[in-house]
């Protein structure tokens, strides 16, 4: 047996061209995410989601046996996952994969498996418990729209985020950091999840949850190659470790 623990990892379903044609359909995932857990001692495991009807099974049966889950970034959360109407600024989105991933929320919260939610997982950890996502972003950010710049400018793009005293996500960085912005929704409401970082405005950038050693942050630490940003993999694997060890 791996003395690594095991790391639940979420791809993305993609229409990607290949010989059997310009719209096969295929799991996708930036090998960062992989990369980084595996770098702080991880063993990453690739989950693809199974049919909806069997997604509440099946994401139950994987913790099972995982001891922790890294839940990445995609395509916008469909509107009504959290209640909403579709205010027409919302592309790449997948029902069964919101249902998939906030199933797998939920029974980690359950197994109060440690878990870390990225981007579009972070959204999903506030949908999970509660609360409701902006489908566009305020102007009180002070974010650059992603639509207007070209891919070196957006992973050059930072902002400082300011993270609250106490929290998680200060332990590991103090009191600001200056994060990446590739993100045109925000979460507006945590629901029973905890505040733990916010941009200019008050933009919600990180979420805790108090019950289990769960972390949600808006920004992609897999794509920084700031050194910190290596943290958040590493406190994911101590935890997943520590919870192999007890159980």
């Amino acid at each position: 047996m791996s003395a690594r623990p095991r790391i639940a990892v979420t791809p993305w379903r993609r229409h990607l061209p290949t010989y059997l044609g310009e719209r096969t359909l295929l799991d996708t995932l930036d090998p960062a995410y992989t990369d980084r857990v595996a770098v702080a001692g991880g063993l990453p495991l690739v989950v693809p989601r199974p049919p909806r009807d069997a997604a509440a099974e099946v994401a139950r049966e994987i913790l099972d046996l995982a001891d922790g889950l890294l839940l990445t970034g995609g395509g916008d959360v469909v509107p009504k996952t959290y209640g909403a109407a579709d205010e027409g600024a919302n592309s790449d989105m997948d029902v069964d994969a919101d249902a998939w991933e906030i199933a797998l929320l939920r029974a980690a919260s359950e197994r109060e498996l440690p878990t870390l939610a990225i981007c579009r997982g972070a959204q999903l950890m506030a949908c999970a418990f509660g609360g409701a996502l902006a489908q566009r972003l305020p102007e009180t950010a002070r974010h650059r729209d992603p639509g207007t710049l070209t891919a070196p400018e957006i992973l050059a793009e930072r902002h400082p985020v300011h993270l609250v005293s106490g929290s998680r996500l200060a332990k590991l960085f103090g009191n600001e950091i200056s994060v990446n912005t590739i993100h045109h929704h925000a979460i507006a409401d945590a629901g029973t999840l905890t505040v733990s970082a916010t941009a200019a405005g008050g933009l919600i950038e990180g979420v805790e949850h108090d019950g289990w050693p769960a972390i949600g942050v808006q920004w992609h630490p897999e794509k920084m190659r700031e050194d910190e940003q290596r943290r958040l993999f590493e406190r994911l694997v101590a935890d997943a470790h520590a919870r192999s060890a007890r159980t």
